[in-house]
C-alpha cells in the first residue's frame, strides 16, 4: 500500500485524477448549457427547430410487433450540437487559461548609447559591456 500512496505522490497520477473528475462535472455542466440555454433560443430563430431532432431517415422503422426493426438515419442535428457543445468548451479553456496563464510584463529596461562604441547598454551601467570603456 506505501508504494502505490508513494506511487501517487511521486508522479501526477492524483492531480490528473483530480483533472480528469473536474473535466468530466464540467463536461456536464457544458452539456446543460448548450442543450439548455443556448440551442433553443437558436431553434427558435431559425423556425422552431430543434438540432437534436434533425435526421435524414435511410430506412423507416417497421411497427411490425412480430419482427420490428429500428429506423436507419443519419442524424446530423445531433452532430450540430456536438460542434457547438465543443467550440463552447473551446471558448471557456481558452478565457480560463488565460485569466490563470496571463503573466505580468515586466518593463523594458532604461537603455542609453556608450558614447565611444555606439553599443546600447542599460542607463545606469558605468562600463560599456562591449568595448570597457568607463561611461
Amino acid at each position: 500500500m506505501s508504494g502505490f500512496k508513494a506511487f501517487l505522490l511521486k508522479t501526477n497520477a492524483m492531480a490528473l485524477a483530480v483533472g480528469v473528475i473536474i473535466g468530466v462535472a464540467m463536461g456536464n455542466v457544458v452539456n446543460s448549457l448548450v442543450n439548455d440555454l443556448i440551442m433553443p433560443p437558436i431553434g427558435y430563430v431559425l423556425g422552431n427547430v430543434d438540432f437534436s431532432q434533425l435526421k435524414i431517415v435511410l430506412k423507416a422503422a417497421t411497427g411490425n410487433p412480430v419482427d420490428p426493426k429500428t429506423e436507419v438515419a443519419i442524424r446530423y442535428g445531433n452532430f450540430i450540437n456536438l460542434v457547438i457543445a465543443f467550440v463552447v468548451v473551446a471558448l471557456v479553456v481558452y478565457v480560463v487559461a488565460g485569466l490563470l496563464l496571463r503573466e505580468k510584463e515586466e518593463p523594458k529596461p532604461v537603455m542609453k548609447d556608450c558614447p565611444f562604441c555606439k553599443e546600447s547598454v542599460p542607463a545606469d551601467a558605468t562600463k560599456c559591456r562591449a568595448c570597457t570603456s568607463a561611461i
